[in-house]
């Protein structure tokens, strides 16, 4: 509907048919409205003040944010999972003797080992490979959920499977996060398998993440470190809270 003035007005004394724009009738004189709407220098009526007072107020643009693009959080808790082993690494190296300390395997009884052997790595490439897993796929989810999603799947995955590689098949040296990476790959993953099996089309890149699933896989025929139960596990769980975060609203 129009907000502008009608094509034209009715004259209720002679019945003729004038021009919105003035006040009298040109053919009986008979006044037909008290004021005739203002026109801009483009010959469109100008908005009233209280159409004006009506328009909603965007609010203030928030840092690094472009008009009409929301701004993306800053992801902070996936680089602190990237950067702590890193750290620990350059530690290692400084302090031999801190590597028996740190890893976990089959006959430790500290629980918390379970936790920190995920942290230790002596094999560059095989760090490197993990490492940028989970960099790429707990970024994705942290923009998709927040930074308790990469964090959760660290903990499930990566943490829990060290935890029943050792425990339950007594491997004696369980380290690095190859089940966190196969975890957070499978819980980023979900969603849009899920969504190509209902017909619903996407951006991603699935034979490449593919590709990256198998060369994690296959991460225990490189190095003694990698744990192939440990990956297998956080695999597994990755698909179970991949399930639920599909389930979830995104932000």
């Amino acid at each position: 509907m129009s907000s502008g003035p009608d094509l034209y007005l009715v004259c209720k004394s002679c019945g003729a048919e004038v021009s919105p724009y003035i006040t009298e009738c040109p053919y009986c004189g008979t006044r037909i409205q008290k004021r005739a709407p203002k026109l801009d220098r483009g010959g469109v009526p100008k908005a009233s003040k209280k159409a004006k007072r009506s328009r909603p107020q965007l609010p203030r643009l928030r840092p690094n944010e472009i008009p009409g693009i929301r701004a993306d959080r800053r992801a902070w808790a996936v680089w602190l999972l990237v950067l702590v082993p890193v750290i620990v690494t350059l530690a290692v190296k400084t302090h031999p003797e801190w590597l028996t300390d740190l890893t976990y395997g089959a006959g430790f009884d500290e629980p918390w080992r379970a936790f920190t052997g995920t942290l230790v790595y002596t094999a560059a490439g095989y760090e490197a490979v993990t490492l940028g897993a989970i960099a790429l796929f707990g970024w994705l989810l942290e923009k998709r959920h927040g930074w308790w999603a990469p964090l959760l799947v660290y903990l499930v995955c990566g943490v829990g499977g060290a935890y029943v590689a050792a425990e339950v098949f007594d491997e004696s040296i369980v380290r690095g996060a190859n089940g966190a990476a196969l975890g957070m790959l499978a819980a980023w993953t979900m969603r849009d398998v899920l969504g190509r099996r209902s017909g619903r089309e996407d951006d991603s890149d699935l034979l490449g993440v593919l590709a990256i699933a198998a060369v994690l896989v296959l991460l225990p025929l490189a190095t003694t470190e990698a744990s192939g139960i440990a990956g297998i596990v956080g695999g597994v769980a990755g698909i179970v809270l991949g399930l639920v975060f599909a389930r979830m609203r995104e932000r």
